[in-house]
């Protein structure tokens, strides 16, 4: 169990950027972090992979824990050790390494060489493309093409826990589609729990149990997928089924209720 326990997250000692967000992730789900650019999902996903450091930020109030234990205070390396690795946004490759190389970059922590082949020929067969390419320069791939190396290159870390921020970004509808089969299908098989950051909320809600809809660094709505899927203002804000001469903010919608959980 991933917990995120009233987290803030301040950036250069004066900027607030989350505001006390509570959330979970269970064994074995997948679970969707929903909102609008600005919103704070980004940086809720590096404050878990501990990448704050490297942009002036810290968990200023708050824990981040796994099965109990502390993560906010651990290095990146001690936290994908543990198990928990992030999947950058935007095909972030080794652009001058084989595909090959990127993906045994990935297993950088292991020593186990035995098992890290072994998984790389798992990862090839979720990603059949990738084995035409092995030797191929990672920036000459296409978009499609680099976000399975990301996901790929991800995996031979052995994670328990995957942050995947955007993996639909820049990709043709066919891509994403193909690309969120694999994503359930790993958890499935291999039982890895993915906490999904995605602006596509209707791919995002189709694979996830359950999903959390965050707004100016608050998490304003969560529910089971279904649930959120049924919920009118999810329907005009993020799946495209309001009328656009009504559009409105959140905090124009009466009926909404915040819901603070870390207050229960």
């Amino acid at each position: 169990m991933l917990s995120i326990n009233n987290v803030e997250v301040i950036y250069s000692e004066v900027i607030l950027v989350l505001k006390g967000i509570s959330m979970e992730v269970p064994p074995e789900h997948i679970v969707a972090l929903l909102g609008p650019n600005g919103a704070g999902k980004t940086t809720t996903l590096k404050a878990i992979s501990g990448l704050l450091k490297n942009e002036e930020g810290k968990v200023s109030d708050g824990s981040i824990e796994l099965d109990g234990n502390r993560l906010d205070k651990k290095s990146p390396e001690e936290i994908v050790k543990i198990g928990i690795v992030q999947a950058m946004e935007g095909h972030r490759v080794f652009q001058h390494l084989t595909v090959q190389e990127n993906l045994y970059m990935g297993a950088y922590t292991r020593s186990d060489h035995v098992s890290v082949r072994k998984d790389l020929g798992l990862i090839l067969d979720y990603f059949p493309k990738l084995r035409d390419l092995m030797q191929r320069t990672a920036g000459y791939l296409s978009g499609g093409e680099q976000q399975m190396l990301i996901i790929g290159r991800s995996l031979m870390s052995k994670p328990k826990i995957m942050l995947l921020d955007e993996p639909s970004l820049g990709l043709a509808p066919f891509l994403v589609k193909e690309i969120f089969q694999i994503i359930r299908k790993i958890n499935e098989e291999q039982k890895t729990s993915f906490l999904l950051v995605e602006q596509n909320a209707n791919a995002a809600l189709n694979i996830c149990q359950h999903g959390y809809v965050m707004e100016n660094g608050t998490i304003v709505l969560d529910g089971p997928a279904e649930k959120l899927k049924d919920n009118e203002d999810v329907q005009e804000f993020y799946l495209g089924f309001g009328s656009l001469s009504q559009r409105r903010t959140y905090r124009e919608v009466k009926h909404y209720k915040r819901r603070k959980r870390w207050l229960t």
